[in-house]
């Protein structure tokens, strides 16, 4: 696998219209990690640290939203849609399917999370 990978505007445009991201995340690997998040968030860059060491494990995604002209948007759609208001929240998808979600992990509890998924 490779390194993280920035959700494109199209992805996001995808989940913003049809209410998952595309196949395009969900089945770039048989395991998928999507996180969504803003770029204040203290817990965002203790998990932003160690996410390189997983990269060989799963296709990680990443979007810091309120770096986005379309951050209110994006924002709502997480809090209204994914029912989350807290950052990092973090999506887990096995075979294109959703199998777990969280927010903030510490280092060895999202290895744990991911190996179950």
């Amino acid at each position: 696998m490779n390194a993280i990978q920035t959700l494109t505007k199209d992805q996001l445009d995808t989940l913003l219209n049809e209410g998952e991201f595309p196949a395009s995340v969900r089945l770039a690997a048989p395991k998928v990690v999507v996180i969504m998040t803003q770029d204040w968030c203290g817990q965002w860059a203790d998990m932003a640290a160690y996410l390189p060491d997983f990269v060989d494990q799963a296709a990680i995604f990443t979007v810091e939203y309120n770096r986005l002209p379309d951050f209110e948007r994006i924002m709502s759609f997480k809090e209204d849609v994914f029912k989350n208001r807290q950052v990092p929240y973090v999506r887990f998808y096995r075979d294109g399917k959703l199998v777990r979600h969280s927010n903030w992990l510490p280092r060895g509890s999202f290895s744990d999370m991911l190996g179950r998924a």
